[in-house]
């Protein structure tokens, strides 16, 4: 199995909500979550950047983005196929091109979910 660490930004509340879904679909226990926000465990690379876009270290390789979450999403079962598919430069190009597009809209969901 691959080793997998992924940062997040625990200070989101739409962040803190996907990786609660994440970790209970991680029955296996295969990755590991650091909360960037907390200031605990190590950061590869700058703060800023980690929170600036989803980054995830498999097998040793930083990787970010949807790429990321394809890494992430091989670790979990249910998820593997997708994570699998992303292999494919084309579907990983069209996934990165979806994730830079939400990255423009997270903000105004951050707000949401803080009632703001």
């Amino acid at each position: 199995m691959a080793e997998l660490e992924v940062w997040f930004d625990g200070d989101c509340p739409l962040c803190r909500r996907e990786i609660a879904l994440l970790r209970r679909l991680d029955r296996r226990g295969a990755i590991v979550f650091t909360d960037v926000a907390t200031g605990q465990g190590s950061c590869p690379i700058d703060r800023g950047a980690l929170l600036s876009r989803f980054h995830a270290r498999e097998d040793g390789r930083m990787v970010s983005g949807a790429e990321a979450f394809a890494a992430m999403w091989r670790a979990i079962p249910v998820l593997a196929p997708f994570g699998r598919m992303a292999r494919n430069r084309r579907v990983l190009v069209g996934l990165e091109w979806l994730y830079v597009r939400f990255l423009r809209v997270r903000p105004q969901l951050q707000r949401a979910l803080r009632g703001r």
